[in-house]
């Protein structure tokens, strides 16, 4: 299946099969599709030893791969995180269905009825890294919002993601559907890559989960329109007004709970007004065993802290790192982001409302937040059930893509016999 003259065949017939599952799966009905997101779920659940012992294959063909240990966190699984992969697939199917929704309804003066309706966005292409679990809740976003998908995979991840998409077609046998409207490119071979940016005409979106050289080529590369974000350059504020143990715990746990996901906070800025707030948050780093860089100022607050050049602000650490400047004002913060932001996710922490109403208007981020870890930049947090990822661009979807944002609309229109004069 490796061999590189049988991709674009292989390719083409996955493509044929997915339009004409998004065909029929656009007109499935919610009941045919929540059962099928139940079935998987369970299925999950019944097969925990089975995605275990194919992960455990993957961890090691990641370690020998050379991956970090932020990759390798990633990758893992256990049993907590299949049983948060089954909860999130049950999440999904108890949301509304979004496929038929009135958008809006309005009436003209000549008698026409015009609706704009939510429809399927049709094929939708994922390509991803590490996450096994982008399988399951790619599939399941997909799905419930009438779209087919076509899954492919990192090379580290290929024995996990398949134990989970055999549970994905458990459940869409147990519905009755199409068990081509979920389907996972059964090969490691990047010229699968390739071959998916091409295929305008059947898929319909791209979305690239991975690390900065896959995004960027597949922004680079792609033919067909694509969803993505770059990096994750996620910034703290603390402000002058903060409260000193929000300011201590919000900045460990953005930074510090998970290093290696795109949420986690990589610059810290101290509003020069906070200066005494400084050490505390520092040494709290450091004890947390997090490195700290700092320009001169935060240098001079303790030994332990190591020069931040240049390039530490425009890093996307995915490790325990993380870069810390002294600015002035919520302003001297508002200018640091929007040069060196990749505009994911920043939060400032505060008491004054009226700052914190500035910080959320100006930073032109996807999203932004006050008192609270940028670590809630997730589909699952917001009440979406689970993301397909965070689109940091301007069309269509911004901030995490659910299943408002997998849909389009269309208009119907309903008249009596109008004539257009």
């Amino acid at each position: 299946m490796d061999d590189i003259q049988k991709i674009p065949a292989l390719m083409h017939t996955i493509g044929k099969q997915a339009k004409e599952a998004a065909k029929h799966l656009a007109q499935a009905s919610t009941q045919a599709k929540n059962t099928a997101l139940m079935s998987a779920a369970t299925a999950l659940r019944d097969h925990t030893a089975v995605i275990l012992e194919a992960n455990a294959k993957d961890v090691v063909f990641g370690k020998n791969k050379g991956l970090s240990v932020a990759m390798i966190d990633r990758l893992l699984l256990n049993k907590e995180r299949i049983e948060n992969i089954a909860i999130g697939l049950e999440a999904i199917a108890v949301l509304p269905d979004p496929v038929g929704d009135v958008m809006a309804n309005w009436q003209r003066p000549n008698g026409l009825d015009i609706s704009r309706i939510r429809v399927p966005l049709g094929v939708v292409g994922v390509i991803y890294e590490s996450r096994p679990n982008v399988t399951a809740d790619a599939g399941a976003l997909c799905l419930k919002a009438g779209n087919a998908v076509i899954l492919r995979g990192g090379s580290e991840s290929f024995h996990s993601n398949s134990a989970i998409h055999t549970c994905l077609l458990t459940g869409l046998r147990t519905a009755g559907l199409s068990e081509k409207a979920i389907q996972l490119v059964p090969t490691r071979d990047r010229a699968a890559v390739g071959e998916m940016l091409t295929m305008t005409g059947v898929i319909d979106i791209i979305v690239p989960r991975g690390g900065r050289s896959l995004v960027e080529r597949v922004q680079t590369k792609s033919r067909v329109p694509v969803f993505a974000h770059l990096e994750g350059i996620c910034h703290v504020y603390v402000d002058g007004a903060a409260d000193p143990k929000k300011a201590i715990e919000i900045t460990l746990n953005a930074k510090m709970r998970r290093t290696g996901i795109c949420g986690s906070a990589e610059t810290l800025l101290i509003d020069e007004a906070a200066a005494p707030l400084a050490p505390s948050i520092i040494d709290a780093l450091l004890e947390s065993g997090c490195e700290v860089r700092g320009d001169e100022t935060i240098q001079k607050l303790d030994s332990r802290v190591k020069p931040a050049t240049d390039e530490d602000w425009r890093t996307e650490y995915l490790d325990a790192i993380i870069s810390v400047k002294i600015v002035t004002g919520v302003k001297g913060a508002i200018e640091h982001i929007a040069e060196h932001s990749s505009g994911h996710t920043e939060t400032i922490i505060t008491e004054d409302d009226k700052t914190a109403t500035e910080f959320l208007t100006c930073v032109d981020s996807a999203i932004v937040m006050h008192n609270a870890s940028t670590q809630f930049a997730d589909g699952g947090e917001f009440g979406m059930g689970a993301e397909i990822g965070i689109a940091t661009g301007r069309i269509h979807a911004r901030g995490p893509v659910g299943l408002e944002q997998l849909t389009s609309f269309k208009y119907q229109v309903r008249g009596t016999g109008q004539t257009r004069p």
